[in-house]
């Protein structure tokens, strides 16, 4: 048996081959950047107008001029209009290119548009600040050719709106890996079927398709009930056909549990095979040519902690996405655990006013308590070298609910 350090460092090890796709942007959020953003214009574009108003030369308010004949309209979208009168001005509005031969904008709110004789005028109410105000300068957010997005993000909205700016309909992103996501046993029947007395639900495997749908994966669900010979041919297919297989159950040493000797048949290496821990202490992986397995315990609870504490966080790896910092909560009580396992314990988390994340554990039943989840937002690490965990400390958090 090990210890969940050196089960962490053994699954790290292990790479799965990710390539490159390319999709419409509106079906990339969330998935992660496989090139890198440039802009192709600067930012702005040209010399923009940040309020509704009439755009001046600067110079001749200073001269002494407060009224000024309306030449004409610059609308937002419109293309530029130059100015012919000097001592004119012309009707801005929010979002257009500023007008040739004007240097200044003044704001709606500081003018009055007069009708004198038979030219409208705008008459200055209250004096400009200062030559150029109102005016965004062409290039001053971002000039063109600045990297904007890196190789490896994980995709925002805000990557998606500046892959639009720059005139990208597509982007190359990590195309997810084919994934099986496995249940076993016979006392699992679907969940359209109402149970007999001696029959629960199947769960495991939508908790686990849920969980990889925030990466965007999709896994393909099946079902093996305790036989052998069905379970040895079924593997074969699976195996073969997907990169990744998730299997929940049939792992610890019952007299059904047949998945590790299986699974080794089928030339799957065993990395590993119990984990000091608890809840999911009969955790199996390995590897073949074709696929990586992750075999976890079928207790709902095992199952879920095991998926949350490392098949995600490896998953997120593999996938590229930038490496951030671990990360940790203070318990708000004290707390005993006297086995000598890692344990994963059911916290609720919220954050205080200074900014630190606090975590108070959420009493179970033990590991086929699901429904316990539904109060909590993750798990802390309690490790096994401990007994006692005071108030205060702080230990690694591994959430599963987003705060």
């Amino acid at each position: 048996m090990i210890g969940v350090s050196e089960a962490s460092d053994i699954i790290n090890g292990i790479k799965l081959k990710i390539e490159t796709e390319k999709l419409d942007i509106s079906e990339t959020v969330g998935m992660i950047l496989r090139e890198s953003i440039t802009l192709d214009r600067d930012l702005p574009p040209f010399d923009r107008v940040m309020m509704d108003g009439i755009a001046i030369q600067y110079d001749k308010w200073e001269q002494g001029q407060s009224v000024f004949p309306v030449e004409g309209l610059q609308k937002a979208g419109g293309p530029k209009q130059v100015m012919d009168g000097s001592g004119h001005c012309m009707e801005v509005m929010t979002g257009a290119i500023l007008p040739g031969k004007t240097d200044t904008v003044i704001r709606y709110e500081d003018i009055e548009i007069q009708q004198q004789e038979k030219e409208t005028v705008a008459v200055i109410q209250k004096s400009p600040k200062a030559k150029g105000q109102n005016i965004h300068p062409k290039g001053t957010n971002r000039p063109k050719g600045d990297l904007v997005a890196n190789e490896g993000m994980v995709l925002s909205p805000a990557e998606i709106g500046v892959a639009a700016t720059v005139g990208k309909t597509r982007l190359n992103v990590s195309r997810v890996p084919e994934v099986a996501v496995i249940s076993t046993g016979d006392e699992l029947v679907p969940i359209s079927q109402r149970p007999l007395p001696h029959q629960i639900r199947r769960s495991n495997a939508y908790t686990i398709s849920a969980a990889l749908r925030e990466l965007h994966m999709e896994a393909e669900l099946f079902h093996l009930n305790d036989d052998r010979s069905e379970i040895s041919k079924r593997l074969d297919d699976i195996l073969k056909k997907f990169e990744l297989v998730i299997l929940s159950g049939g792992v610890s040493k019952g007299k059904l549990d047949y998945i590790p000797g299986i699974l080794e048949q089928k030339g799957v290496e065993k990395l590993f095979h119990k984990v000091r821990q608890r809840p999911g202490k009969p955790f199996w992986f390995g590897k073949s040519e074709e696929s990586v397995v992750f075999a976890l315990p079928g207790n709902p609870v095992s199952t879920f902690s095991c998926c949350y504490r490392y098949v995600m966080p490896w998953l997120k790896k593999q996938l590229g996405i930038s490496k951030r910092n671990q990360l940790m909560a203070q318990l708000t009580v004290n707390y005993t655990f006297e086995k000598k396992l890692t344990y994963f314990l059911q916290v609720k988390v919220e954050i205080n006013d200074e900014g630190i994340m606090k975590a108070t554990p959420v009493k179970g039943k033990g590991s086929s308590d699901l429904a316990n989840l539904c109060k909590g937002d993750g798990f802390l690490e309690l490790p096994e070298d401990q007994d006692h965990f005071k108030a205060g400390e702080s230990y690694p958090l591994f959430l599963y609910r987003t705060l």
